[in-house]
């Protein structure tokens, strides 16, 4: 050996930042003004949470789950859980009280820090978790109690501790994160980030090619941070030591756009709706009141933003729009889409960019994208041939979390349920979605769970959910009934049942009663048919107003 074999450990790089420019800041909006601390005050609490944890019992290898907004303290335990040698377990706040339970069970999760605002959508879970036995309330003023037995306040939890604590020496493919599907196909899966995987996934994302994220930058990351650990970005500004901005629970257009502006954000990163409504603002803006002159970059991920958004952004204001595509099994950057991502780009006419961009996008650095037919045979980077989508790299998952699905991996590589093609330059470009699916503002939503549920109720005979397109969510479901004769069942009644068991933003925008539902030759519901039923019908969705 004539290297040192230094250990990937994510405690030698999050406090990188705060050491370089201690001063820089991490600032969080709240419901009047802004909180502020330095990267500094930011790495030092995170050794007094470590130390907390630690006094706690927390052990290397034990979850810590978080049930929190884009916040500083939601910063903090991201340096300091991983950097303990504890995984960082980020509950998704969306999900259903079934699923929330299913995944601490599953995780067995000892802590959960959650904000105070967040505490009733974990109330219903309380008696089910017994894994659970400490809850930390992170109080921004926002009000909010709770019935668990244990429960401490975040500052009184941390205040008395050291502002250093000696991380420990592990193996660089220790566990540091736990990310859970949104239970596409039954229930969630849980995936298990290292410290290896994500060192190389955080170095890749600072990349001049990749996100080119820098210590210069003033990073906004609207993506919330239980979403495959918001992106990584985090964990990639806290190393370079680029100042954070983070929006808390407030999500509305006019608010973040205020928030970009008072900021002087560089580089945000959100699904197409948030950049849709920004828009919106800046349009109608003729008094010129919002200044996004510092405003360079747009990261957008969780659906493809429309081509003419795009357009818009850098036609308009100069802001390039960066198209990504990953998937929580990704770690979770997988390939990026830049305007001009090659120096043969250069000689492009504008339009022909816009065409690249439209795309997926290139492989990320490490990583090994192809396209394989039904016996599992490469097919050609043409442009024109359509497989089935596979990846594999340094941060790619090569298992779920204590439950085999060996459909899901195939010779080393990641089946990602998505059918796609790949041209002659590399470029992904994703030729349709798992047909089951249904991706609702940047979530997933299974149908078939709808469809089973719904089939559940005493009366239906058959059930078929499909997405239709929406205008600010990009696809809502709408589910096609079939009653048995004399049922009495209406459509506010079949809402209700889902109800019972499913997230708001999960239940059907629509119930159509039929006669039949279309099916394929070996007895399967078609969906491209009914799809293609609606939209020769004209089917317009109901216009419901969400939370």
């Amino acid at each position: 050996m004539t290297m040192q074999n230094t250990p990937l450990l994510m405690s030698r790089i999050l406090g990188r930042g705060a050491a370089l420019d201690p001063n820089e800041e991490v600032v969080t909006l709240q419901a009047t003004g802004t909180h502020r601390q330095t990267l500094k005050t930011t790495w030092d609490r995170a050794n007094q949470v470590a130390a907390a944890l630690h006094d706690h019992g927390i052990q290397v290898g034990d979850r810590v789950a978080s049930f929190m907004w884009n916040n500083y303290r939601h910063l903090e335990l991201y340096q300091a859980v991983p950097s303990m040698g504890a995984v960082l377990h980020t509950l998704n706040i969306r999900l259903s009280p079934t699923d929330l339970e299913y995944i601490i069970n599953h995780a067995k999760s000892r802590v959960i820090f959650a904000d105070e605002d967040l505490l009733p959508l974990l109330e219903p879970l309380f008696g089910k978790i017994p894994s659970v036995e400490l809850l930390i309330i992170c109080r921004h003023g926002e009000g909010g109690e709770s019935t668990f037995g244990n429960c401490v306040d975040y500052e009184d939890f941390i205040s008395a501790q050291p502002l250093v604590f000696a991380w420990p020496e592990i193996d660089e493919h220790s566990p540091m994160g736990l990310c859970y599907t949104s239970g596409t196909t039954g229930k969630p899966k849980g995936v298990m980030y290292t410290h290896r995987s994500t060192y190389l996934h955080t170095m890749a994302q600072a990349m001049t090619d990749s996100m080119g994220l820098s210590a210069l930058d003033s990073l906004c990351g609207i993506v919330p941070m239980f979403h495959a650990m918001g992106w990584g970005l985090p964990f990639t500004a806290s190393m370079l030591g680029a100042k954070q901005v983070m929006p808390h629970k407030y999500m509305a257009p006019d608010r973040l756009l205020q928030l970009i502006v008072d900021e002087e954000v560089t580089i945000s990163a959100g699904v197409p709706t948030i950049w849709q409504g920004i828009r919106l603002l800046l349009e109608a803006d003729t008094q010129h009141k919002y200044d996004i002159s510092q405003l360079q970059r747009l990261t957008c991920g969780g659906s493809a933003p429309p081509v003419s958004m795009m357009r818009w952004y850098w036609e308009k204001h100069g802001v390039e729009m960066i198209q990504g595509w990953g998937m929580t099994e990704t770690n979770p950057l997988g390939t990026l889409s830049r305007k001009v991502a090659k120096r043969s780009h250069l000689r492009l006419t504008e339009d022909q960019q816009f065409d690249n961009i439209a795309k997926a996008g290139l492989p990320i650095p490490g990583l090994e994208l192809e396209i394989f037919d039904e016996n599992w045979q490469p097919l050609p980077h043409d442009g024109e041939s359509v497989g089935e989508l596979l990846i594999r790299g340094p941060w790619i998952a090569a298992e779920y979390y204590n439950d085999p699905q060996p459909e899901k991996f195939h010779n080393g590589w990641l089946v990602t349920g998505d059918v796609a093609k790949i041209d002659a330059e590399q470029y992904l470009i994703i030729a349709d979605r798992s047909k089951d699916l249904i991706k609702s503002g940047g979530e997933w939503i299974s149908s078939v769970d709808l469809e089973n549920h719904i089939v559940a109720l005493p009366g239906v005979v058959q059930a078929a959910v499909v997405a239709q397109p929406h205008p600010k969510w990009d696809e809502r479901p709408v589910a096609l009934v079939i009653l048995a004769a004399g049922a009495n069942i209406t459509r506010d009644l079949i809402i209700d049942h889902c109800g019972a068991i499913f997230a708001k933003w999960q239940l059907p925008d629509d119930v159509i009663f039929v006669q039949q539902i279309p099916l394929t030759s070996t007895g399967k519901i078609d969906k491209k048919t009914i799809r293609a039923n609606l939209e020769a019908e004209h089917y317009q969705l109901p216009d419901i107003r969400r939370a």
